[in-house]
């Protein structure tokens, strides 16, 4: 049975495949490619705690093990010991994490970050820019209809985050500039960005097959300063470009999001059951 409500989706059967969103975003920014994904897997994408529509965030103090355990919950849940995960931005990073607790049997990570070591200046750079843009948000929060209704002024206020916004409508970007500001969590994530309290620690402990997609266009985690530290402490990882797609791309190229995900899949599941 299908599940379609701010906290979560799922439907569809076959392999478990759990989609988690980035930073701010809700579970519906993966409206595009759930079509195709549903008709191969049982798809599970909820709303991750302390963002709009989503669970309460327990606790004060943001990291990445309270956040698996949430979703290690989720999986629990739904009968699932292992899951296919894929994440975008900062889901990545918790696709990643899940994956070190072994409850992956494979992962797509699209533009993860927490990649950065204590007294590194891209934490506290990120942590800045979010601030920012939250803050010139909620200024804006009157007006984001009347802002956000015309196509090209949909791609050039949301170009940090995506390459076509005008391939959404404008209620898809005003519910994701209003989740944006509504996301409980902003202060503790952007602190622990600027502090490295929420950094990666197990990634060495990571066996499956993983890939790492970094959008072309990403201008807020660009692959040119991002990643080492995937490249050196996983296994079994591949670094992707993703052509002509931002930070957020299953707007930008919905086709493109899905065959990476189904090609990954079927490529891991083929190393599995290989004599």
């Amino acid at each position: 049975m299908g599940e379609n409500s701010s906290l979560r989706y799922q439907a569809g059967s076959g392999d478990p495949l759990l989609l988690l969103h980035g930073f701010t975003a809700t579970w519906q920014i993966w409206r595009p490619v759930l079509a195709d994904l549903v008709a191969e897997y049982h798809v599970i994408a909820p709303t991750l705690p302390g963002h709009l529509g989503g669970p309460h965030y327990e606790g004060s103090e943001f990291n990445f093990d309270r956040l698996a355990e949430w979703a290690e919950s989720e999986l629990d849940a739904n009968g699932v010991s292992k899951a296919h995960i894929v994440g975008n931005s900062m889901g990545a990073s918790l696709a990643l994490e899940l994956a070190a607790r072994g409850r992956a049997r494979s992962v797509v990570a699209i533009a993860p970050g927490f990649d950065w070591l204590p007294g590194d200046p891209l934490g506290p750079r990120l942590a800045e820019q979010f601030r920012h843009s939250t803050d010139r948000t909620r200024r804006s929060s009157a007006h984001l209809e009347r802002a956000l209704k015309p196509a090209p002024l949909r791609r050039f206020l949301l170009r940090r985050v995506m390459r076509h916004a005008e391939r959404m409508t404008a209620g898809q970007a005003v519910q994701m500039a209003r989740a944006s500001i509504d996301c409980s969590i902003i202060d503790a994530v952007t602190e622990a960005m600027a502090t490295g309290e929420a950094m990666l620690r197990g990634l060495t402990a990571i066996t499956v097959p993983t890939l790492i997609g970094w959008p072309q266009h990403d201008r807020v985690l660009p692959a040119a300063l991002h990643g080492q530290r995937f490249v050196d402490e996983i296994r079994d990882v591949e670094i992707r470009e993703l052509p002509g797609v931002g930070h957020v791309p299953t707007y930008d190229d919905p086709e493109l999001v899905v065959e990476t995900i189904a090609r990954w899949i079927s490529r891991a599941s083929a190393s599995v059951n290989r004599p």
